[in-house]
């Protein structure tokens, strides 16, 4: 029988985080523990263990419960390999040393156990937007892999004032700083009540990955497939 499918063979390497495709992540589970977007597994092979991650303290808790930001996150462990992935959405890995990367809360997919994590609210953003703005802080050493809606595009904060739709900003470097510019000439425009209206501005020395949307609608998980996985994170 002939097959294409060799095509698709699996990805070999020894690095803990490996992309398999773009769309893909491999994690070497024997060379660390992970925290992942509960329900992002899709396969995995060898003793994997799946729990709830918990909420990382009552401070984090709080803060989840406030502003309903981050993602509800599960823990992976054991010995083998655990494939990732989030409906479709391209993947991309970032590879912190003692550094840190603010997160769009969905657009986390994972991070090893090296990688601290808290909430953290825009500057400016809550005297204009009913409560603020808020987004994951990721910081210390180890892999992060996160999520896009389409090809991004990275952009050199430092080289031009830069501004971006609070949705389609995903990720940006520890240097960044960022504000809330509102643009009070857009409300006249009907239905038009998204980025173009409140838009977040950087400034610094850095860098921001900017998605080609403005994110996508998340289900809440089912009892069937892996919405189980989904809510061992609820």
């Amino acid at each position: 029988m002939q097959t294409t499918l060799a095509q698709f063979n699996e990805t070999q390497a020894t690095d803990a985080f490996t992309l398999q495709n773009s769309k893909l992540l491999k994690v070497r589970l024997d060379a660390v523990t992970i925290q992942a977007k509960a329900g992002s597994m899709v396969a995995y092979q060898g003793d994997v263990t799946f729990e709830h991650a918990g909420s990382g303290g009552l401070g984090k808790m709080l803060k989840k419960a406030a502003t309903g930001e981050g993602t509800t996150l599960m823990k992976v462990t054991g010995t083998g390999e655990v494939f990732l992935a989030d409906t479709a959405q391209d993947i991309h890995l970032i590879y912190l040393e003692n550094d840190k990367v603010t997160v769009n809360g969905p657009n986390v997919l994972a991070f090893d156990a090296g990688i601290d994590w808290d909430i953290e609210r825009v500057q400016g953003a809550s005297s204009m937007m009913g409560g603020g703005l808020y987004n994951m802080a990721l910081a210390g050493t180890g892999w992060v892999a996160i999520l896009t809606d389409g090809p991004p595009v990275l952009l050199n904060v430092a080289q031009a004032p830069t501004f971006a739709d609070a949705q389609a900003a995903v990720t940006w470097s520890s240097g960044v700083s960022t504000s809330i510019k509102t643009d009070f000439k857009m409300k006249n425009l009907m239905g038009k009540s998204s980025g173009e209206t409140v838009q977040m501005a950087f400034s610094g020395q850095g860098w921001v990955l900017v998605q080609p949307s403005e994110g996508r609608l998340t289900a809440m998980p089912t009892s069937g497939g892996g919405g189980l996985l989904g809510q061992l994170g609820g």
